[in-house]
């Protein structure tokens, strides 16, 4: 399995664990309610899946190409279709190679194979804090995810996709370094 698989069944795990009653609640992420960030992981996933594959296709951030239409109790079973669909993809490895697309914008593959590895993990982080789950990551996948957000992690702030960094004590896991670089707190419950 590789990395990218990895941080999807987290970002599955979480989307399971998160009840359609809470849909409402705030998250992490100050521009999305929880309905809204599962909405934006799943749109992610097709997203990254399409990159993969090498399909080129226009982005309207307002749509819901996976969730639209599909009923709040049925999101997890969508996004689990999604989520397989998007690692079977990446699981190929010249999926990785070359030049790909982000919509429309043409990026190597293996940096937005990179970044969407970081990007399901992160998400899967601020669905779990919103919605009161545990989110275990291992040691050697939080290193991965480390590697992918650190060389965009000033791009991110600058951007206002990332927050500012969150300063840790000497001895922080990846994990927490990662979540750290993309502004956010790694203590927050």
């Amino acid at each position: 399995m590789n990395d990218m698989s990895r941080t999807i069944d987290l970002a599955v795990t979480a989307i399971r664990g998160a009840d359609p009653a809470r849909f409402t609640d705030p998250t992490p992420c100050p521009d999305f309610t929880v309905a809204a960030l599962i909405d934006h992981m799943a749109s992610g996933m097709l997203l990254a899946e399409n990159s993969a594959r090498r399909v080129v296709r226009p982005w309207d951030p307002g749509s819901s190409p996976v969730l639209g239409g599909v009923a709040h109790e049925e999101w997890a079973k969508a996004c689990a279709a999604q989520a397989a669909a998007t690692a079977a993809a990446w699981d190929d490895p010249g999926a990785w190679e070359g030049e790909a697309h982000m919509a429309e914008t043409p990026m190597p593959a293996a940096m937005i194979g990179s970044l969407m590895t970081a990007e399901f993990a992160l998400h899967a982080w601020d669905l779990a804090v919103a919605t009161g789950q545990r989110l275990d990551v291992p040691d050697d996948l939080g290193q991965v995810v480390l590697d992918g957000v650190g060389p965009v992690a000033q791009m991110g702030r600058d951007g206002g996709w990332y927050g500012p960094e969150v300063p840790l004590d000497e001895g922080a896991s990846a994990w927490e370094r990662a979540l750290s670089a993309s502004g956010r707190d790694p203590r927050r419950t």
